[in-house]
């Protein structure tokens, strides 16, 4: 009898902790709900990146240096910077008596995106606010430099990444590309828009060509006697499809709308990046970095890093970033992903540390 006393007991504290979880969830749940109806979908993240790096010299420096060379250098430091300081305020005053605007005389700044493309470009999304941000601020002193990275993918979606860059570009502002890895297909179309194309020595460039693919399960469904059905007006609604019988005059349909649209992407890449030999690199071929500055296909090589530091010593450089609103139950699925990816890393890792114990 004791025994099932505290067995009940055991589930009545189980239910209730379970049950302040389903309200906890709840109530997040609830309050997440009532700020979408503000209507805001998400936030700008900007990061000075000037003030990161600075930060990351100042910390090396506290262990390798002597306190006396750390003491000159900090009073150099602070040197520079009362005349840097100096020099502005005079030319704040010099601007204001000649009536000159203000904004005028702020120093170059320099606005560093990341794109990480998939096959659907998902990551226009946060791009298209990004940029609509930054072009409620900068002016053509100003620069934007894009980190890309993407092996391409859909025409449409790619299509729709690349004007997001034209809008930069016909607001005269400057645009710089760095491709530390890979810009091939859909990911060029974007990187061709630059004004300065930089690429590190064994990034990805290239595949200037157009594919269409997928299985057809027509013979299979015929061998065991499936009909399949699809009704279509419209000579051409249905070419290619999983299922149906694929005909010659549908490929040949698919052939020529490929052919069309490679030859758009063809004349895209040509009309931004006018020095290239079109038909020799229009092959869906890729090359490594130092090969694609061989054909004109990028300006330097060299990785993000260093042009982002490059700028750092004349420019004010800030990261940006839109993040989108995420729900409780978003967050908690991330969470929950997170940790299932550890927990599978970690099972298949052991194994593999154990060859090499």
């Amino acid at each position: 009898m004791d025994y099932l006393i505290e067995y009940g007991m055991f589930l009545a504290k189980a239910a209730t902790i379970v049950l302040a979880v389903i309200i906890i969830i709840g109530a997040f749940s609830s309050a997440g709900q009532r700020k979408k109806k503000t209507g805001k979908k998400g936030s700008i993240k900007v990061t000075q990146l000037n003030d990161h790096f600075d930060g990351m010299r100042d910390a090396l420096r506290q262990t390798v240096l002597d306190k006396d060379h750390l003491k000159l250098v900090h009073k150099d430091e602070k040197k520079k910077d009362k005349v840097e300081h100096k020099e502005k305020k005079q030319q704040l005053k010099k601007d204001k008596h000649s009536g000159s605007a203000e904004d005028e005389a702020h120093k170059k700044r320099v606005y560093v995106l990341n794109f990480k493309g998939n096959i659907a470009a998902d990551a226009v999304a946060s791009l298209r606010e990004e940029i609509t941000a930054i072009l409620s601020l900068a002016d053509k002193s100003d620069e934007v430099l894009l980190r890309l990275e993407s092996p391409g993918g859909m025409v449409h979606a790619y299509g729709l990444a690349s004007s997001q860059l034209l809008r930069i570009k016909n607001q005269k502002i400057p645009l710089t590309i760095c491709v530390d890895k890979v810009a091939a297909s859909g990911g060029y179309m974007m990187a061709c828009l630059a004004d300065r194309l930089v690429a590190a020595p064994f990034a990805i460039i290239g595949s200037i060509g157009v594919l269409v693919q997928l299985p057809n399960f027509h013979r299979v469904l015929k061998k065991f006697d499936v009909d399949y059905e699809m009704i279509s007006a419209g000579e051409y609604k249905r070419t290619l499809t999983t299922f149906g019988e694929i005909t010659q005059k549908g490929r040949d349909k698919v052939q020529e709308d490929v052919e069309t649209i490679h030859d758009i992407f063809k004349s895209w890449v040509k009309d931004h990046r006018p020095s290239i030999e079109i038909e020799k690199i229009a092959t869906g071929e890729t090359w490594v970095g130092v090969q694609a500055k061989e054909r004109y296909m990028v300006d330097e090589i060299k990785t993000s890093d260093e042009c982002i530091i490059e700028a750092c010593d004349s420019a004010e450089v800030f990261e940006v970033e839109y993040e989108f609103r995420k729900s409780t139950l978003d967050r908690l699925g991330h969470v929950m992903e997170g940790t299932a990816d550890k927990l599978f890393s970690k099972w298949f890792a052991k194994p593999t540390d154990d060859i090499y114990q």
